[in-house]
């Protein structure tokens, strides 16, 4: 019931681990994925190694966090043995990749095209100089960057968007044209946080990413501009933790989801969800395919009151 494939990948669920959680070995994406992960995403993976930015380095917040680690990461060479590791547990492994350059994003996807079933481009952290967001936001950029990759491997790419622009639908344009099989939406919002004893910043690089339950509003709409915009399917990502929040990802055009800070809870999270949209379609009588991008069919006329609605009180 859950069985889906997408840009040519086949998932038994459409669930699927977000990068930069718990991927950084190879055991333990292979423990994610023995869980009920559809697929994997790495953490991103540059040319060469990087440290990343010292702690503190993520502020645990009451629903969410706030995190800078700077893109810490072994090279995409030094993860190769991981990627076998992860391979035992018969699940697709994408991986996230990130440069500075085209050429970078290019190199790395040639040398990995052998041992992965796609590749995820971060062109949207928010807290790393010179990467992520700071090309993601420029679409001529995204184009050229997507166009080089796509050139380079015949396996599937999908290009991660930031929010943190004023219009994620130009920048989902140009992956498409830059020949993206599907984009990823959304990347952490930009954020910080001060300690009010000493009155500085927390996190030693100042700014960080805010994922979470915070940004799933966030998260829903940009998908739902998206889905207006492009042809290309769309993975959702960005504060899911029940059914219901995949469900209503899906329903605004997502085609999958990515889950990220929920994991945190345990690893029960994805047969919970998982198991939870099959008893939802099955009380509906509803296919999978038939959710996603509902939000976008003309309303009936007569609709359920919605269940988080404020009513606004009216005096009289």
């Amino acid at each position: 019931m859950l069985t889906i494939e997408i840009t040519g990948i086949k998932l038994e669920n459409p669930l699927i681990l977000a990068a930069g959680i718990l991927g950084s070995t190879g055991a333990s994406l292979r423990r994610v994925a023995r869980a009920g992960a559809g697929a994997v995403v790495t953490k991103s993976l540059g040319l060469v190694p990087r440290e990343g930015y010292r702690n503190p380095c993520v502020v645990e917040l009451e629903d969410g966090f706030i995190n800078a680690v700077g893109l810490q990461n072994p090279s995409y060479r030094n993860f190769m043995g991981e990627i076998e590791i992860a391979r035992e547990a018969n699940v697709p492994i994408v991986a996230s990749i990130f440069g500075g350059r085209p050429e970078e994003f290019r190199e790395i996807a040639t040398a990995m095209s052998g041992d992965v079933d796609g590749f995820e481009l971060n062109l949207s952290c928010p807290h790393a100089e010179g990467y992520g967001a700071e090309i993601g936001s420029d679409p001529m950029i995204v184009e050229e960057v997507t166009r080089s990759v796509k050139s380079a491997t015949d396996l599937p790419v999908w290009v991660k968007l930031t929010p943190n622009v004023r219009d994620i639908a130009t920048i989902g344009l140009a992956a498409e044209r830059g020949g993206a099989d599907a984009v990823v939406a959304i990347n952490s919002l930009r954020a910080m946080a001060i300690d009010v004893e000493s009155g500085y910043p927390i996190l030693s690089n100042r700014f960080g990413g805010l994922s979470g339950a915070p940004i799933k509003p966030v998260a829903v709409r940009a998908v739902y501009e998206l889905y207006q915009a492009l042809k290309i399917p769309i993975i959702g990502v960005g504060g899911i933790s029940s059914w219901e929040d995949a469900v209503e990802m899906m329903m605004a055009g997502a085609s999958a989801v990515e889950i990220g800070s929920a994991v945190y809870r345990g690893l029960d999270i994805f047969k919970e969800i998982s198991d939870g949209i099959s008893r939802y379609l099955k009380r509906k009588d509803m296919r999978l395919d038939e959710i996603v991008g509902i939000a976008h069919s003309e309303k009936p006329t007569k609709m359920p009151e919605p269940k988080h609605s404020i009513k606004r009180k009216v005096e009289k």
